[in-house]
């Protein structure tokens, strides 16, 4: 999606997506919030995704992070740290008198298998504190699957047992002797019980996979160097590396099955150095994408029919 559909000034960049259906929400750096749909106005061009309503998060400051959650019909969106509402797929902001938006909040994260579940009817929307859990080192980023919460603060990652209120240290972030070289940590949900966390060795990165008691399972993958996103699609992960490739591993084998190029084609002419492949992003529940094959199989075309013998009537 050029950025250009986005923004004019060539200053605001495109800081997180998601999509359901044929809905697609983009989140910016200067705070700006659009809403693309998917429109079929000629039926004998391509479909294609046009922007349908954009507005400005209240602070007006870069949205951070953008998930869905259709089984409540709601889109949590995080700001400065401030955690705000939104319906779908209209994107309204839903009332402060229903729900108030979260402030200092560093990072969230939705129970895995509440994102999966089908969209219910809602009477009313609350929310209340089930508990308190102290995280001696904070975290910077965290992912949910039942009572298991797999988090990474600035040095470790860690699994916490929500129901026992209790946290084990698994790995560090990186493990290369230079202190001062920040890693951007990644967790990824794999299946049920299931997390893949990468590690840096000052070498190479490696991602290993444990389970909701932070014990490894299955082999570990590899990359030359530290992915800048990853998506699962199973059985195959897929790394957008710096150098703008895309390596797909095998989760059952742990193995390359794919390499793609960097494509060196600026995006932006103001800034040439900048990579069109800018990160990768998970759907999970899907979404449409257009695509001339579809026109081109759904051709019209003249069947036979047979009829059936004409019955006897009684005499």
């Amino acid at each position: 999606m050029p950025l250009k559909h986005v923004e004019e000034n060539a200053t605001v960049q495109i800081r997180c997506a998601q999509a359901y259906g044929s809905e697609i929400y983009v989140g910016c750096s200067n705070g700006e919030l659009v809403r693309f749909a998917l429109q079929a106005d000629d039926p004998n061009k391509l479909e294609s995704y046009n922007i349908l309503s954009r507005q400005i998060v209240p602070n007006e400051k870069p949205v951070d992070d953008i998930v869905l959650v259709p089984c409540l019909g709601r889109a949590f969106i995080l700001s400065d740290r401030i955690l705000h509402f939104y319906t779908l797929p209209s994107l309204d902001p839903v009332s402060p008198s229903i729900v108030k938006p979260i402030r200092h909040v560093v990072t969230f994260t939705v129970d895995h298998r509440d994102l999966q579940r089908p969209p219910i009817s809602l009477s009313s929307t609350s929310m209340a504190l089930e508990a308190e859990i102290p995280l001696p080192q904070g975290a910077t980023l965290s992912r949910r699957l039942g009572r298991s919460l797999c988090i990474a603060d600035k040095e470790f990652y860690s699994m916490v047992d929500l129901e026992g209120a209790s946290l084990l240290p698994v790995i560090p972030i990186s493990q290369a002797p230079d202190p001062d070289v920040t890693i951007k940590p990644s967790i990824t949900i794999v299946g049920e019980n299931e997390f893949l966390i990468l590690s840096w060795t000052g070498a190479n990165t490696i991602g290993l996979f444990i389970t909701g008691e932070g014990e490894p399972v299955r082999g570990t993958l590899e990359w030359g160097s530290h992915p800048e996103s990853l998506c699962l699609d199973y059985p195959y992960i897929t790394a957008l590396l710096p150098n703008g490739s895309i390596e797909i591993h095998s989760i059952e084998t742990q193995s390359v099955v794919q390499v793609i190029a960097a494509d060196d084609t600026p995006t932006n002419p103001q800034n040439p150095q900048q990579q069109s492949r800018a990160t990768l992003v998970s759907i999970l529940n899907g979404y449409l994408v257009p695509s001339t094959q579809r026109s081109e199989k759904m051709r019209t075309t003249r069947v036979q029919l047979l009829r059936a013998p004409p019955t006897e009537q009684p005499a």
